[in-house]
């Protein structure tokens, strides 16, 4: 159903009409921007204005209500009429903001803009329902909401809050007043927590600059510049990686001497990122073995020298072994050794 300039005229008639009994300054201040409000109301979506505000009485005891003018035989009291003279003043600026900023977009008003945009704001209100419903049931602040630590069970949970943000955009109009502005209070908790997400993802993306999340350590692990891992026999362990007890990847150090034309040589090749520079390296023996049936490192005799001759024999000569002298045993009883008190 249409809503054409003679229902809004109507309607404005008849709050008007329910508003006879109060003084005419008041009564003009509380309808003086109603027709452009019951325009933007008729813009928004199908039906009557009946079936979207109630009934012209019905909303003209709401204005009453918010210009504490409840006492028709009081005609309003000064400050009350103050209150709601300053309400409706706020209300035409910001209706002339929205007439000056509309032509900017190419619109002939920026509310009509943001209108074409609800069903966008539809969607991301349901992801942030589901992202803060996530926070809530013990998931972290990550792109994708995962409740309980699930990304299945985070899934489920997105597709069903974006739907139920969808239904209840196109039904919004049909919600009685505290209904609405119970869904609007909420709007403005899921923006606030909306910019705390961006600010927290935009954060951990600065830390993990070469894709390890950060680790929170002591002043003590400040100044390392690389890792060394050594097996139990001393030798060093090169291409090693370190995880704690969550699996996530501990990054300290910072690959200055990596290659600047392949920055992303360090992850590919873990721990170290300098191998030439270990500090402990395992040091050759000082006489190398001899390999077995080499006769020791000597020239057997008779081997030909390399002009052609000979290697001389050597004369062997006879090492003489010490004879072990042998002294008697004396004769007689050997004493037995006495007990040791």
């Amino acid at each position: 159903m249409t809503v054409t300039g003679q229902d809004i005229a109507d309607y404005v008639d008849r709050v008007r009409a329910a508003l006879a009994d109060l003084p005419p300054a008041v009564r003009d201040e509380l309808t003086e921007d109603l027709p452009e409000h019951l325009t933007e109301v008729a813009a928004e979506a199908d039906g009557s204005l009946v079936d979207r505000l109630g009934e012209p009485e019905a909303y003209a005891a709401e204005l009453r209500a918010a210009a504490g003018a409840g006492d028709p035989a009081a005609g309003g009291r000064g400050l009350d009429r103050r209150i709601a003279a300053a309400r409706h003043r706020v209300r035409a600026r910001l209706s002339g903001l929205d007439a000056r900023l509309g032509p900017l977009l190419g619109y002939a008003s920026a509310s009509e803009f943001l209108r074409l945009l609800r069903p966008a704001w539809w969607v991301l209100r349901g992801y942030l329902a589901a992202a803060l419903l996530s926070a809530i049931l013990g998931g972290d602040l990550t792109l994708l909401p995962r409740p309980f630590r699930s990304e299945v069970t985070g899934l489920l949970v997105l597709v069903a809050a974006v739907l139920t943000s969808i239904w209840l955009g196109r039904n919004a109009d049909r919600l009685r007043r505290w209904p609405r502005r119970l869904m609007h209070a909420g709007a403005l908790v899921l923006v606030v927590f909306g910019l705390v997400l961006l600010v927290n993802l935009d954060e951990r993306s600065q830390r993990d600059e070469f894709g390890y999340q950060g680790v929170s350590v002591g002043d003590r692990y400040d100044s390392v510049q690389d890792v060394y891992v050594y097996d139990s026999e001393g030798r060093l362990v090169e291409n090693a990686r370190l995880f704690d007890q969550n699996g996530v990847p501990i990054r300290l150090g910072y690959p200055w001497c990596v290659d600047p034309a392949q920055p992303d040589a360090a992850l590919r090749t873990g721990y170290p990122f300098c191998p030439e520079l270990a500090p402990f390296r395992p040091r050759p023996p000082a006489t190398a073995p001899v390999p077995p049936g080499t006769n020791g490192g000597r020239v057997p005799a008779g081997t030909p020298a390399p002009s052609g001759g000979s290697v001389p024999t050597a004369a062997a000569t006879p090492t003489a072994v010490p004879s072990a002298t042998v002294t008697p045993a004396p004769t007689g009883t050997v004493p037995e050794p006495s007990p040791t008190r």
